[in-house]
């Protein structure tokens, strides 16, 4: 199954479960949204996934994030009792062993069952360099605070002052920063291409942008 056919596959299973557990019949949803019947059994039946400004009056009807819409987990997302706004960061500064969150584009409704302890953020994916790991740009990504990651495991990167997404790999105490596409070059701890490089967290969810 490509890509596309996965995101309408995993749309189509939250709709239906969210329809379904909210006693709500497809014409009472077409209704609520503006569309006809015809549309919401198309996005049911994953033949096609609503547009940008659809899918945010779904998120408002059900009173979930976009991202959980699109979300694979679906059989955890159907309601949220509680959610709690993450701010959307563009940059970050460091300075004195302590971070400082710039250029914050916005905040993000986040289901609470998603953040295990710790600090969240979001960021956005920026270019292509981790295309193969369906990672695109534009993408939004949740990221929980801390300072390093286990070995293969992909992490957020503080590059000067710029976030960057790599798969972080560990051999005899040399840290490779590796791009999830073969037009990218792998980025080493150790030398001069990363000498103002640091690990800032870890990749937790991706919320596919439409």
């Amino acid at each position: 199954m490509d890509e596309v056919n996965q995101i309408k596959s995993a749309f189509s299973k939250n709709m239906l479960k969210l329809r379904k557990s909210n006693d709500l019949t497809q014409e009472e949803v077409a209704n609520a949204l503006g569309v006809t019947k015809g549309a919401v059994s198309e996005w049911e039946s994953a033949k096609k996934l609503p547009n940008a400004g659809n899918l945010e009056k779904l998120a408002s009807y059900f009173k979930i994030p976009k991202s959980a819409l699109l979300a694979e987990e679906h059989d955890q997302i159907i309601t949220y009792d509680k959610t709690i706004n993450l701010p959307i960061v563009g940059k970050i500064s460091c300075g004195n062993g302590s971070f400082a969150y710039e250029e914050i584009e916005g905040y993000e409704p986040t289901p609470a069952d998603w953040l295990n302890g710790g600090e969240y953020f979001y960021t956005r994916a920026q270019g292509d360099s981790m295309i193969n790991a369906r990672i695109h740009d534009g993408d939004l990504l949740l990221i929980r605070r801390q300072p390093d990651v286990e070995d293969g495991e992909i992490a957020a990167v503080l590059i000067d002052e710029d976030i960057f997404l790599k798969r972080v790999f560990k051999r005899n105490g040399t840290v490779i920063l590796q791009s999830e596409n073969p037009a990218y070059p792998p980025i080493i701890s150790n030398s001069n291409s990363c000498n103002n490089c640091m690990i800032i967290g870890k990749l937790k969810k991706v919320s596919f942008n439409m």
